[in-house]
C-alpha cells in the first residue's frame, strides 16, 4: 500500500507526549498503521485521546492526518513535534509554508519498520483468552498482543 503523511501522538502522557509527521504505511486491512519501528493497531472502542494502540508496549496514540493550517497538536497540549526528513517537502506543500519552523519541529530520521515482526506477534498463540461478557474486542486483541503471547 502507498506511504501517506500522517501526524501521530502518544497519549499515554495526556496532550503533551511525544508527536510525530511522517509517511507511514497501512496494513492490507487498513487495521494497522506502521511507522519508524512501531506498529499501531485500531482501537475498535476509540478512547477519548486514542484511535490506535502500540501492539508492543499497549500505549494509545491519536493518528490522523496533518491538519492544512499545521496546527496538529491539541489546542491545551503542547510540545515540538518531530518531523521525518523523507516528509517535510510534501508536508510544507501540503500546509503551504515556506519553512520548518525549528520553534514548533525537532527534524528527525525515521527508520523502516519490519513488519514481519508484528505479523508474528499478532498471529501467535495465546496463553488466555478472556471470554467473559463484560470483556471488550480491543481488550481481549489488547490481552492477546501484549500479555498473553506464547514466543
Amino acid at each position: 500500500m502507498k506511504s501517506k503523511i500522517m501526524y501521530l501522538e502518544n497519549k499515554s502522557e495526556g496532550h503533551t507526549g511525544s508527536a510525530w509527521i511522517g509517511f507511514v504505511e497501512f496494513s492490507k486491512s487498513g487495521q494497522t498503521v506502521y511507522f519508524n519501528g512501531k506498529a499501531f493497531k485500531k482501537l475498535k472502542n476509540p478512547g477519548i485521546s486514542g484511535n490506535h494502540f502500540d501492539i508492543e508496549t499497549g500505549e494509545e496514540y491519536w493518528i490522523s492526518g496533518v491538519k492544512k493550517n499545521g496546527q496538529d497538536r491539541h489546542w491545551c497540549g503542547g510540545g515540538k513535534i518531530m518531523i521525518d526528513t523523507n516528509c517535510i517537502e510534501e508536508y510544507l506543500k501540503l500546509v503551504d509554508f515556506n519553512v520548518i519552523d525549528e520553534r514548533n519541529f525537532i527534524i528527525i530520521k525515521s527508520i523502516k519498520t519490519n513488519k514481519s515482526k508484528f505479523n508474528r506477534l499478532e498471529n501467535a498463540e495465546t496463553e488466555f483468552k478472556d471470554e467473559s461478557r463484560s470483556a471488550s474486542y480491543w481488550e481481549n486483541n489488547r490481552r492477546k498482543l501484549i500479555l498473553d503471547i506464547k514466543v
